[in-house]
């Protein structure tokens, strides 16, 4: 808890059996109150890691995608009582020990939700991002800048915090179930007027940390694309979209 605001760490996992207990060791128990992971049907141990480790674990039924985890992971953080939640990927790609300046952050009430940024500083590269990833990741964040009239270091990160307004108010599930997902959802809170911090994370690529593979990368890269289009022209009034609101749309809906 920090500033009398309840804080749950959410872990979506697939497959991070080599990595959870890792990821694990470095949350900053004194301020987390609760630790969550969402099992995506993994192949591996994982759920049977993360219950000896004694993390309270729901388990899919099948391979949903990283997005429907993340659907997963966010419902059950609220259910929880989550003032903060703070996501935190499982193979050990961010380092937990960020958690406490990100929801220091929002529990200050300075920001809605907050990013770990790779990009801010110059360490990606030297961290092991390869080179394609780091180029598409700075020509896709300019497009993203420019169409969503925004200014992040970087649109792709998966370390992430939120405060539970808006976890509550952001219709998530008109979003995908795949990658996209992150991105998506991003678009939303820039939508909604919400603010938005970031902070330098170290960059991590090692071998069992988890990556997409090149034609993944190419699917979600153009998912992005169209996400920032869609923004776009929802804004300007041409499209309406279910991931894009209009304000007295929504108002209505409640």
């Amino acid at each position: 808890m920090l500033n009398s605001r309840r804080i749950v760490v959410v872990l979506p996992a697939y497959n991070a059996e080599k990595t959870l207990e890792m990821t694990y060791a470095e949350i900053p128990f004194e301020h987390v109150d609760h630790v969550l992971l969402v099992d995506d049907a993994s192949r591996d141990r994982t759920a049977q890691v993360a219950e000896r480790l004694g993390i309270k674990t729901i388990v899919h039924d099948r391979n949903k995608g990283y997005g429907a985890n993340q659907k997963t992971c966010y419902r059950a953080a609220l259910d929880l009582g989550a003032d903060i939640v703070i996501m935190v990927h499982p193979d050990y790609q961010y380092t937990p020990k960020l958690i406490t300046a990100m929801a220091a952050m929002i529990a200050y009430g300075e920001f809605d939700a907050v990013l770990g940024s790779r990009i801010l500083g110059i360490g990606a590269l030297k961290g092991g991002m390869p080179l394609y990833k780091y180029v598409a990741n700075r020509v896709l964040t300019l497009v993203e800048n420019l169409l969503l009239s925004h200014k992040l270091s970087e649109y792709h990160t998966g370390y992430r915090a939120f405060s539970r307004q808006v976890l509550e108010q952001l219709p998530l599930d008109a979003n995908g179930d795949d990658f996209v997902f992150d991105n998506q959802m991003l678009a939303q809170i820039i939508w909604h007027g919400y603010r938005i911090g970031e902070l330098s994370c170290p960059t991590k690529y090692f071998e069992d940390a988890s990556s997409i593979n090149f034609r993944r990368s190419v699917i979600y890269g153009l998912g992005v694309l169209g996400t920032a289009l869609e923004f776009r022209l929802a804004r300007m009034g041409l499209i309406r979209s279910g991931r894009f609101t209009p304000r007295n749309d929504q108002a209505a809906a409640q």
